[in-house]
């Protein structure tokens, strides 16, 4: 048999092993997995959120572009306060949701959540990356319902609107990338990867956390509807910078800009990207984000990438601590 004959036939079989192995796995976790939180009908869809701890202060969660990092973090906050994590329309155990993918219908969806889930305010907004478009256009139409806000190396328009060339190339990198996913994990390649822990190679810090809530980060990564959301999340990236261009005053809410060292830790996966232009790019923003409020302060995250969720997670607890205590002397 001619070698490329036989190199075909075994790339069949591998790839039929593997979307075997990814739908009989996922059969199992229908039935077997129960969501740890609740299932809210927003009208055709539902959206999965979790609450643990007590408090005055509600922690509400908006996660970065295809994160729900919020899992990593929900016990060290709940020893806090009370705190809200969902997951956005697509990601997660919530339902795709047929609606644009941008800030604005996001922000509708959550207050409807929090409405529906009897969520009562002040709301200590926490904004990673993406979320910090949300958390702040939130405040914006919401402001009476919101005691502070915390932005996690956060986006601002000034500069999402006006990418350098090698940025928005970067930018279509990441599209390209999420489309291929949706491919990758409906043959189940995901899975396979997550299984083999190839996302804990990439980024060790991953092993820090508990297995339970890395386990629940990761599946969601392995269904076709989370990089489907993803990719339209960064597609009306720009639909979302300018809608939240009238939340550029927010009044005196207290507000933290948490800025990471770089967005990007330069390793073999990273050697090719503009990390350059990239951290130029940060500085704008990080400078137009302390403008939001007239009572904002900036923590730098010394030994963080754009991932300080991941990198240094205590910092941001440190900040909803912070800020809990800053309301509760009020």
């Amino acid at each position: 048999m001619d070698n490329q004959v036989l190199f075909n036939y075994l790339k069949i079989i591998f790839l039929c092993f593997t979307t075997s192995y990814h739908w009989l796995i996922r059969y199992w976790e229908v039935f077997q997995e129960v969501p740890p939180g609740k299932l809210v009908d927003l009208g055709g869809y539902k959206v999965h959120y979790y609450q643990k701890g007590m408090g005055d202060v509600t922690v509400v969660f908006d996660h970065s572009l295809g994160g729900i990092e919020g899992y990593f973090l929900i016990d060290e906050i709940a020893k806090i306060t009370n705190v809200f994590i969902y997951d956005r329309p697509g990601y997660g155990w919530s339902d795709s949701s047929p609606k644009k993918r941008c800030s604005q219908e996001i922000v509708d969806e959550l207050d409807q959540l929090l409405q529906k889930a009897e969520v009562n305010p002040p709301y200590l907004l926490v904004g990673d990356s993406f979320g910090s478009y949300n958390v702040r256009l939130y405040a914006h139409y919401f402001p009476e319902k919101v005691c502070g806000i915390i932005l996690t190396d956060g986006l601002h328009e000034k500069g999402m609107l006006k990418l350098p060339l090698s940025v928005k190339l970067l930018k279509l990198f990441f599209f390209s990338g999420f489309i291929m996913s949706i491919f990758g994990a409906t043959l189940g390649l995901i899975r396979l990867l997550g299984t083999c822990k190839i996302f804990e190679l990439i980024k060790p810090q991953l092993r820090k956390f508990n297995q339970d809530s890395l386990k629940t980060v990761k599946q969601s990564f392995y269904h076709p509807k989370h990089w489907l959301t993803m990719a339209r999340e960064i597609w009306n990236l720009e639909t979302s910078a300018t809608q939240v261009k009238k939340a550029n005053n927010l009044g005196d809410i207290p507000l933290i800009s948490i800025k990471s060292k770089t967005f990007f830790n330069p390793s073999i996966f990273t050697f090719f990207l503009p990390l350059k232009a990239t951290n130029k790019l940060r500085d704008i923003i990080h400078d137009e984000l302390l403008k939001l409020s007239s009572n904002s302060h900036q923590i730098l995250a010394n030994k963080s990438s754009h991932f300080v969720w991941i990198d240094e997670p205590e910092i941001i607890i440190m900040a909803i601590n912070q800020l809990c205590q800053t309301h509760l002397s009020y």
